[in-house]
C-alpha cells in the first residue's frame, strides 16, 4: 500500500475513489511548505492543485516520492525539470476543466464588451447610468486565440455560436474541423483580432507573450483577455496600453502577482475598463468533480503498474 498525501484535497468523489481502491493510504490537509517538508520522506504519491508550489527542495526531500499528481492543466507550478532527474512521474489533467474555463473566458468578454459589473456596482450605489452603459456585441467580431489547445477550442466553439469569426495559432495545431481560420504566427492573429484571448500555459517561451511590442500590433481599440496563467501576459505593457487608448479593455482571471496586491495591479484594477475574477477558470463543481475523478483513476492505474 502506497501512502498518498493530497496537499489540495480532490472532489470528494475522487478522494473516494482513491480510499476505496485499496492501494493507498490516503491523508489530505493543506500544509504550507515548512509541514509539507517534514511529512514529504514518508509520502509516495503526492497530489497538488494550484495552491500548492513542489519546489525542488520538496521533491528533493520526498526520498520515497514516486509521483506527483497535479489536478489541473498547467505544471508552472510543478518543478519538472528537478522531478524528471529524480525520477519521480508527474501527471496532470489537460482538458478537464477545459469547459468550466471556456465559459469564464466568454463570461468576461461579455462582462467587458457590455460593462456588466459597473452597471452592478452603479446599481448597488443608487445610481442609474443607463445612458453611460452603452456596450458593443461580440457578433461579427474577430476572436483571436493565441493558444488553440482543449480550452481554446472550447472557447473557439462558443464563440462561432455567437456569430463571432475566429483565428486562432498554435504551433502544435495543423488543422481543425471547426469553422476556424488556423494562422502561421502570433502576428497573424494580433493583426486580424478585434478580441485577443490568451490559452497558453506559463514557460520560458510564452513569458509575456503578449508583450509592447505585440500590443503595439493589435488593432486600435482591441480588447484582451487573459484567463490562462498569469505572466503570459506583459501587464505594465497592458496597463500602459489602456492609459493611452490604444486597447478599449481588458478582463483577467489570472495575474503575474497574485493575489494582485502590488502598485501595478491595483492601479490595473482600478481602470473602469478593466474586470477581473481571482483566477476561478477552473473554480465550477462540475469542472472540479472531472479533474478529480480523472486525476484518481491516473494514480490508481500508475499505482496497479508499479505495485
Amino acid at each position: 500500500m502506497f501512502r498518498l498525501h493530497a496537499n489540495d484535497p480532490l472532489a470528494p468523489k475522487a478522494m473516494n475513489m482513491l480510499e476505496e481502491s485499496g492501494l493507498f493510504e490516503v491523508t489530505q490537509e493543506h500544509l504550507d511548505k515548512e509541514e509539507l517538508l517534514k511529512i514529504i520522506p514518508d509520502i509516495e504519491f503526492l497530489v497538488v492543485r494550484s495552491a500548492t508550489k513542489v519546489t525542488a527542495d520538496i521533491l528533493k526531500a520526498g526520498t520515497k516520492l514516486k509521483v506527483v499528481g497535479r489536478a489541473g492543466v498547467g505544471l508552472d507550478n510543478v518543478d519538472v525539470s528537478t522531478a524528471k532527474e529524480l525520477g519521480i512521474r508527474v501527471y496532470n489533467t489537460p482538458g478537464a476543466n477545459a469547459i468550466s474555463a471556456a465559459e469564464l473566458t466568454i463570461g468576461l468578454l461579455i462582462a467587458l464588451m457590455r460593462q456588466i459589473p459597473r452597471g452592478t456596482n452603479g446599481l448597488k450605489e443608487g445610481k442609474w447610468e443607463k445612458k453611460k452603459l452603452k456596450g458593443h456585441e461580440i457578433y461579427g467580431k474577430t476572436l483571436g486565440l493565441i493558444g488553440f489547445g482543449a480550452i481554446g477550442r472550447e472557447v473557439a466553439k462558443r464563440a462561432l455560436a455567437f456569430g463571432m469569426h475566429v483565428v486562432a495559432f498554435d504551433p502544435y495545431v495543423e488543422n481543425t474541423d471547426l469553422d476556424v481560420e488556423l494562422t502561421k504566427s502570433v502576428d497573424d492573429v494580433l493583426a486580424k483580432a478585434d478580441v485577443v484571448s490568451l490559452h497558453v500555459p506559463l514557460t520560458p517561451r510564452t513569458l509575456h507573450i503578449l508583450g509592447e511590442k505585440e500590443i503595439e500590433k493589435m488593432k486600435d481599440g482591441a480588447v484582451i483577455i487573459n484567463a490562462a496563467r498569469g505572466g503570459v501576459l506583459d501587464e505594465q505593457a497592458l496597463y500602459d496600453a489602456l492609459i493611452a487608448g490604444k486597447l478599449a479593455g481588458a478582463a483577467l482571471d489570472v495575474f503575474e502577482v497574485e493575489p494582485p496586491v502590488d502598485e501595478l495591479r491595483r492601479k490595473l484594477l482600478g481602470l473602469p475598463n478593466v474586470v477581473a475574477t481571482p483566477h476561478i477558470g477552473a473554480s465550477t463543481y462540475e469542472g472540479q468533480e472531472r479533474v478529480g475523478i480523472e486525476m484518481a483513476k491516473k494514480l490508481i492505474e500508475v499505482a496497479k503498474e508499479i505495485e
